[in-house]
């Protein structure tokens, strides 16, 4: 299922994912991507089939059982509605109405069925976000996937801005966060795990005037995608290459920063490629140092030659 494209209206976006997990998103994500177009029918996942949409690493079916339930939980918390202009009119309205899920039957199963009112987020679109669930679920950060989910939004015009109460509303950043906060644990595994994903990608802070300069906004560019551009992946081998490709030409992210990227990429310990970028400089550093001792102690043996000449 590397293949599976999650597809749904923009207003979806707009929503904040508050306080779900990254397990949780996968899974939120993983349903969204196979009720599209389904209309108002009960759509049945196996939990084998859910598992391997989302990615979920194998345990006991009790524990798989306690995150679909947070998961529809934190569902239930997102609120989806209509305003008239004049304010006078207003409806509120959750995204999916069933939700069963079966862990006594032969092959377990969950049941979804969407709201009638909410039909228009999966159905018959006339504008949409897409993208590969499988460059989503990878993500490890839940601050990396929300951002991958918006900036998908831009995918064909390469850029988005993002006002600082915008950003802090749609990420769900903790109020108590200060700048050094959003730096280290939001905007660090933003750039880390995305650069991998939109080639050139830059994040730049927009300030305001008065006493310390606040930041007011964040923007995002990067090199923008083809609107025929499919999101099929086109094998590992060649998937990863790409990636790695945007990392290593990437003139935003520091050395380290580049590093990082690159274990997320391959799977490996963070810290792994920076151990072995250090080891491979020293092994140069010293090959140079033998290198130029034996070209002195060779300069040596032909001066003493020329003495005895």
């Amino acid at each position: 299922m590397s293949n599976e494209i999650v597809k749904y209206d923009p207003e979806l976006n707009t929503i904040p994912l508050r306080k779900f997990t990254p397990v949780e998103m996968n899974l939120f994500f993983s349903i969204v991507s196979r009720m599209r177009d389904k209309g108002d029918e009960t759509v049945r996942f196996s939990f084998d089939q859910l598992k391997e949409l989302s990615a979920y690493k194998p345990t006991a079916n009790n524990r798989f059982i306690d995150d679909i339930e947070s998961t529809y939980q934190k569902i239930l918390g997102l609120r989806f509605g209509r305003r008239s202009k004049d304010g006078l009119h207003r409806e509120f309205f959750v995204m999916f109405t069933e939700f069963e899920i079966n862990g006594h039957a032969d092959d377990p199963y969950v049941d979804i069925k969407i709201y009638p009112k909410a039909i228009k987020l999966l159905n018959e679109l006339e504008g949409w976000v897409r993208y590969a669930l499988s460059e989503f679920r990878d993500l490890k950060s839940s601050y990396a996937k929300t951002m991958f989910r918006l900036l998908k939004q831009f995918r064909t015009t390469g850029y988005a801005y993002f006002s600082v109460a915008d950003f802090n509303e749609l990420l769900d950043v903790p109020k108590s966060y200060k700048s050094s906060n959003i730096n280290q644990s939001v905007l660090k595994p933003i750039k880390e795990e995305l650069t991998p994903l939109f080639r050139g990608l830059t994040v730049r802070k927009k300030y305001g005037k008065g006493r310390g300069k606040p930041v007011i906004g964040y923007s995002f560019t990067w090199k923008p995608e083809k609107k025929d551009a499919n999101d099929f992946s086109q094998g590992q081998f060649q998937d990863e290459r790409q990636k790695l490709f945007n990392i290593q030409h990437n003139a935003e992210l520091t050395e380290q920063e580049k590093w990082r990227a690159i274990d997320k990429v391959k799977g490996l310990t963070l810290g792994s490629t920076e151990k072995q970028a250090l080891a491979d400089k020293q092994a140069e550093h010293d090959k140079k140092i033998r290198d130029q001792a034996r070209k002195e102690a060779l300069a040596e043996l032909r001066k003493g030659f020329g003495n005895n000449a």
